[in-house]
């Protein structure tokens, strides 16, 4: 049965996980927060814990997976 303008297609949902990790700059890219910064903190050094205090671009192969999580992004 094809649609027409009595049915409306349905709103697609937003993954409430995917938008609580991720973040869409105004050009499209995607960022993540980098992993590994919950336990063992003492352990690790002063420039690595800096380096992963920063947003980190998501990576081309998960790129796809998110934008279909995030379809009004």
């Amino acid at each position: 049965m094809p649609r027409n303008r009595s049915k409306p297609k349905m709103k697609l949902k937003t993954h409430r996980g995917a938008k609580k990790r991720f973040k869409v700059t105004a050009t499209g890219k995607i960022l993540r927060m980098h992993s590994g910064k919950r336990h063992l903190l003492g352990t690790k050094k002063p420039g690595r814990m800096r380096k992963l205090k920063k947003l980190t671009l998501v990576s081309p192969a998960d790129r796809l997976n998110v934008k279909l999580l995030l379809p009004y992004a």
